[in-house]
């Protein structure tokens, strides 16, 4: 491979890493004051622990020798011993560290799901747990020739030309990760006084510079796969990127003006991460027309979806169900109406929906049971939930005996 591609291949791999601390600051801008270091700490927790069972075993389950595989076998290449020193190792090794990036991401996702009551070693625990029997697998499942990757030729026919479409992770990262914190928000409960209105985002300008970091990173998370693919679909891929999330912005804040009288920048920021949750497993296979209005229908319906946890009393703290699961859902099922060529309403038939809600609600329900027993399974044993006295005294001080701010007379 060409230097200039594996330089890219590098620089996507550092954008999307940068999305983690950018998930630290968005979220850690919307707890309270005396939640900020624990909320930051549960990314970065998963920046360093996810990274080393990647090298150590996570890279070889994500990938099968057939869809009737569960995943690869941990201990083929444990500690990459035999791929750093084969004839390929750099073009393969960036591969491996470029595929850990998205790991880290999934995994601290699901933190904002629990912030302000979670035990910062029962989190680590989960962690561990669940990217070893959730993310790994599904990630073999869906790129890495599992039974996703071949739905549409089990079902339909190599002929048909249908595969389920997921360029980069609406099932696999926002889905998985969106359906392990609703099950996580159910085994640890409401917050102390858990209703509307109760708490508000401690930083705004934290909360925004996160939403600008995850952006910025954005363009590697969906753009960087292709050093692979001589750079063959990145024009595309950039447009719909842009456009789908600033439409999403738009659509998320007349929404917003509509219900609660304002358009705020925290509404913004999140319509933001809205659309380029919606655009992840899509861009690629969208006309840019398409993708603006994918973008102002994420924005619009997770506006609406964010309200749900009052409805259904679940405490969801940072939305992560409204945003990650909600908009996962949209992009990922969009493409059956409207995917380039194979898409119901531009040509193609019912198959490409078919495919697309399969994968979905497969990766769903999976991802939600093995977080639910997880999660259920160390609350019952070492306890996942601080006491009540701690959150009111405030995480960060009880859990890791900082403060986000010292302030002095």
């Amino acid at each position: 491979m060409d230097t200039g591609s594996i330089a890219w291949g590098i620089t996507a791999t550092a954008l999307v890493l940068f999305m983690t601390p950018g998930v630290a600051f968005f979220y850690g801008g919307l707890v309270k004051a005396k939640s900020v270091v624990s909320m930051m700490m549960m990314s970065f927790g998963a920046l360093g622990l996810i990274s080393v069972l990647w090298i150590l075993y996570g890279f070889n389950m994500s990938a099968v020798s057939g869809p009737m595989e569960f995943a690869g076998n941990p201990f083929s290449d444990f500690g990459l011993t035999a791929l750093a020193g084969g004839d390929t190792a750099n073009t393969d090794l960036v591969g491996v560290t470029y595929g850990a990036t998205f790991a880290i991401i999934t995994i601290a996702l699901i933190s904002g799901a629990i912030a302000d009551r979670a035990k910062f070693g029962s989190w680590m625990i989960f962690a561990g747990l669940f990217a070893t029997i959730a993310y790994f697998p599904i990630a073999a499942w869906v790129w890495g020739g599992g039974w996703i990757m071949n739905l549409g030729t089990t079902l339909f026919g190599e002929e048909a030309g249908i595969g389920v479409i997921d360029y980069a992770g609406g099932t696999a990262v926002h889905i998985n990760a969106g359906a392990a914190a609703l099950a996580l928000a159910l085994v640890l409960g409401k917050r102390i006084g858990f209703q509307k209105g109760i708490t508000k985002p401690h930083n705004v300008p934290l909360t925004l510079l996160g939403a600008a970091i995850l952006w910025f990173g954005w363009f590697g998370f969906n753009a960087g796969a292709e050093w692979l693919n001589e750079m063959a679909n990145v024009g595309l891929i950039v447009v719909n990127t842009l456009g789908a999330t600033a439409a999403a912005i738009i659509g998320w804040i007349v929404v917003e003006k509509f219900k609660d009288g304002k358009a705020t920048s925290v509404g913004a920021a999140s319509g933001a991460v809205a659309g380029l949750v919606a655009i992840t497993p899509a861009c690629a296979n969208l006309t840019p027309g398409w993708a603006l209005l994918l973008g102002i229908v994420a924005g619009a319906v997770c506006a609406i979806a964010v309200e749900l946890k009052f409805k259904l009393g679940f405490d969801d703290s940072l939305d992560v169900v409204g945003i990650h699961l909600v908009g996962g859902l949209i992009g990922t099922l969009y493409l059956g109406f409207f995917a380039t060529e194979t898409g119901l309403f531009v040509g193609g038939g019912i198959e490409q929906l078919a495919v697309q809600a399969i994968a979905a609600f497969a990766v769903l329900i999976y991802s939600f049971i093995v977080a639910f027993v997880i999660g259920f399974a160390i609350e019952k044993t070492i306890g996942f939930r601080i006491k009540n006295e701690d959150e009111i005294a405030g995480v960060d001080t009880t859990v890791h005996g900082e403060e986000g701010y010292a302030l002095v007379d």
